[in-house]
């Protein structure tokens, strides 16, 4: 009895590094069918992350996206995590880091601003979701667009920290 319940905890989703799944398994979620990975050049600003609260052993970060390519360090669920790589698409609004160890699973963009500003990505596990912006200072009005996604998406969006 005690080995099914380890082969069932083995099997669970889990978070960037065991840090936690912040979404709900059962709700459906939907990346942006009209995303342009074109419009992704230049460096975003990591300015919320989904997180415990016992998760703070990192400061945000960011990306830097430049010809198809990214180089990132990002604070998720409390633990810097890094990579670089191609960006390959694999969806509608979903791409994949190849080449890098971070993440290791696509990056979903679940929403992105009319200008290409602020962008909410997540994934269908729920083990990590971010927001990155164009600059540090992030507009109420599109943190309120972002949070909203987030929770249309399933995502338990008390646990998104906003970095200040």
């Amino acid at each position: 009895m005690i080995v099914l319940f380890a082969m069932l905890a083995a099997c669970a989703p889990r978070g960037i590094a065991d840090g936690g799944v912040y979404r709900a398994a059962a709700s459906p979620i939907y990346s942006n069918a009209a995303f342009d990975t074109g419009r992704l050049e230049g460096p975003w600003d990591q300015v919320a992350a989904f997180a415990g609260p016992a998760q703070t052993d990192c400061r945000p970060g960011g990306a830097d996206f430049s010809a198809m390519r990214v180089s990132y360090r990002l604070c998720l669920s409390g633990r810097d995590v890094s990579g670089a790589g191609q960006v390959v698409t694999t969806g509608p609004g979903r791409f994949a880091v190849q080449g890098s160890d971070g993440i290791g699973q696509d990056w979903w963009v679940l929403w992105v601003d009319e200008g290409y500003r602020t962008m909410a990505i997540g994934n269908p596990s729920g083990t990590f979701g971010f927001i990155l912006n164009r600059g540090k200072d992030l507009p109420a009005d599109r943190l309120n667009a972002a949070k909203e996604v987030f929770d249309f998406n399933g995502y338990d969006t008390e646990k998104l920290v906003i970095s200040r």
